[in-house]
């Protein structure tokens, strides 16, 4: 598939051998010669491994997130990959979701401040970077409203709650100071 271009990205490869071979099927086999991109939820480091975004948040200090991201982006793009699903910019406003780990926690304001410092950490100053990798923030809006905490769930959130506490994270990864690109 990677020989005939049916394939544009690969996720969860975590080697610079693997990457490198796929890399090279997909760029030298295939008709239009593009490349692959390779993605990996890059939550709470790579090789080195950080406490998990929530405790992070807890320093209420966004360049310890900055910073930590920032190594975790170097490490990941000397392998090959080039884009996170990360950061986690949903709120988690209950505790019973499984997916509290992944955030900042419950507060729009603090929710927003993280949002930027992880994409401009993984992000560097330009993606053109080698160091660099994409951000993507996750997951959709409201996701983390999620009715008694269970994931995949559904959500009633109304357009009030949605505006003043849900977008804002999201809101804060796209702005021109993060400028998450995925």
């Amino acid at each position: 598939m990677l020989a005939k271009g049916e394939v544009g990205a690969l996720f969860n490869i975590v080697t610079a051998k693997e990457t490198n071979a796929f890399q090279r099927i997909a760029v030298e086999k295939s008709r239009l010669h593009i490349p692959l991109i390779f993605g990996l939820d890059v939550i709470h480091g790579f090789r080195t491994e950080f406490p998990i975004p929530l405790g992070i948040s807890a320093t209420w200090d966004p360049q310890v997130a900055e910073r930590a991201a920032r190594v975790a982006a170097r490490e990941a793009s000397a392998t090959g990959i080039r884009w996170t699903f990360s950061p986690m910019v949903d709120l988690s406003r209950d505790p019973r979701w499984g997916r509290v780990a992944e955030g900042a926690g419950e507060d729009p304001f603090l929710g927003s401040a993280f949002a930027r410092a992880y994409v401009r950490g993984y992000q560097g100053r330009s993606l053109n970077n080698a160091e660099s990798i994409l951000a993507c923030p996750k997951h959709f809006v409201g996701y983390g409203a999620a009715e008694a905490g269970r994931d995949y769930n559904s959500t009633e959130i109304s357009e009030h709650t949605l505006r003043e506490y849900y977008l804002p994270p999201f809101r804060a990864a796209l702005e021109r100071r993060a400028q998450a690109r995925s």
